[in-house]
């Protein structure tokens, strides 16, 4: 299932790095895109969205839920 999410915090290719990295640690095979400039996170896996929420949250940045 391909779902985008509102990420804040996010400046630089190190800070999608490390937001990819917190979504394939939940669900290692996991298809991640980040777009820095909208600050979405779209991501094609099988991890809920309350995992997700609490692996980016980990990593340090906002999660602001789904987006529209």
């Amino acid at each position: 299932m391909r779902i985008s999410y509102i990420v804040t915090g996010m400046t630089c290719d190190g800070c999608a790095r490390a937001v990819t990295n917190a979504v394939r640690r939940v669900s290692p095979n996991a298809q991640v895109e980040v777009d820095l400039a909208s600050g979405r996170v779209t991501v094609d896996a099988a991890a809920n969205d309350g995992d997700i929420a609490k692996a980016i949250e980990a990593a340090g940045f906002g999660f602001a839920g789904r987006a529209a």
